[in-house]
C-alpha cells in the first residue's frame, strides 16, 4: 500500500521561509522533495537530516537537522492513507 505524504506549513513557518538564507532554502526543499519521493519513514532513517523526536513543551514534534545551526520543526499526523506532516518552524538553533 502507497501512503501518500503531504507537507503543510504553519504562517509562522511561511514567514521563517522568506527570511532563510539560499542554502538552508535549498537544504528545506531537498527535505521535502526526499520525503515526496521516500516517504517520511524513509527519510527519517538518513543519518544526515539527524530526525529526532523532541521532548517537554515540544512533546509530539520531531526535529530534522538543515545544517548545524538550522533545525525544522515539525508534526506528523497519520489519517490512514495519508501522512501529514505540518511545519512548525524553521529556525536557528541556539546553543
Amino acid at each position: 500500500m502507497n501512503i501518500r505524504t503531504q507537507i503543510l506549513l504553519t504562517r509562522f513557518a511561511v514567514k521563517q521561509l522568506k527570511k532563510l538564507p539560499k542554502n538552508i532554502l535549498a537544504a528545506y526543499y531537498t527535505w521535502v522533495k526526499t520525503i515526496e519521493l521516500e516517504g517520511v519513514r524513509n527519510t527519517r532513517k538518513l543519518s544526515g537530516y539527524h530526525d529526532e523526536p523532541l521532548k517537554g513543551d515540544r512533546k509530539g514534534q520531531r526535529s530534522v537537522r538543515l545544517n548545524k545551526s538550522y533545525r525544522i520543526i515539525y508534526e506528523e499526523t497519520n489519517t490512514g492513507s495519508i501522512i501529514i506532516i505540518v511545519v512548525q518552524e524553521i529556525n536557528k538553533h541556539e546553543y
